[in-house]
Order: C-alpha cells, then sequence, then structure tokens
C-alpha cells in the first residue's frame, strides 16, 4: 500500500546586508517568495536548506535559528507541502540562480508583493522573532 501525504519542504530566511534576499520566483505560482523547495529522499532538511540556497541564490549560509514548521494543506497551491523554516545568514552577495527570475535584499518596510505562498504570515513572525526574541509557536 503506498502511503500518500504532505510533501516535505524547507525555507530560508536569509540575513544579509542588514535585510532579507528574496526571490522573484520563476515558475508558478507567481510573487516573490523566501528561497527554498522541496527535500530530496534520504536527505536531511537543514542539508537541503543550504542545497537550496547555493542553488537559488548562489551563497552558503549559517542556519542560525529555526523559525518553524508551516502546515496549513492550503498553503502551496501545488498541493499539500510542510516547511521548516530557518533563518540563516549569507555568506557572500546573493544572486539569482535554478528557480529564481531575480533577487533582492528588502526590510520590513520595503517588502514586495505579492508574497508566494504564506510567506507573508511566515515573514510577519519573522520579525516579530527579530523584534522580540519570541518564537511563534504553533498556529
Amino acid at each position: 500500500m503506498k502511503h500518500e501525504g504532505p510533501r516535505a519542504t524547507v525555507d530560508v530566511i536569509v540575513e544579509v546586508d542588514g535585510g532579507i534576499a528574496l526571490i522573484r520566483r520563476r515558475n508558478p505560482p507567481p510573487g516573490w517568495a523566501i528561497p527554498g523547495g522541496f527535500i530530496d529522499y534520504g536527505e536531511r532538511a537543514e542539508d537541503a536548506a543550504r542545497r537550496e540556497m547555493r542553488e537559488e541564490l548562489g551563497v552558503d549560509v549559517d542556519l542560525v535559528a529555526l523559525l518553524g514548521v508551516y502546515s496549513d494543506p492550503a498553503r502551496d497551491p501545488r498541493g499539500h507541502t510542510i516547511s521548516t523554516v530557518y533563518v540563516g545568514r549569507a555568506s557572500g552577495t546573493p544572486h539569482a540562480g535554478d528557480d529564481a527570475a531575480d533577487v533582492a535584499v528588502f526590510r520590513r518596510e520595503t517588502l514586495p508583493a505579492p508574497l508566494a505562498f504564506d510567506h507573508a504570515r511566515i515573514l510577519e513572525d519573522y520579525f516579530r522573532f527579530r523584534r522580540t526574541g519570541e518564537y511563534p509557536g504553533p498556529a
């Protein structure tokens, strides 16, 4: 019997130059997004996070915090995903690669629109975490 379930993903809020790096998606769904992607079979989440940052931003990252796990079945219009979201610090200057049409660094006041998936909510949690030191906890 085959088990069907949600797909596991990772996202990394990459801190760089006093802001965060976001990508403009090359593929649907459109919009700006926290860089990330699917975890490969046999891969640890933290290894997938580092790999995805090399592929999408061309940078190595140090993962400094686990922000949370986001699992709303409606978070991704392509199907049910569960994302482990990290906070990371980049070594180097991000540039668009892989699925990214563009990359830019934003501050809270300059966030672009539209944001893909549930990334507006995740970024709200991130900015609250940075301001208060408190993790968002389960929704």
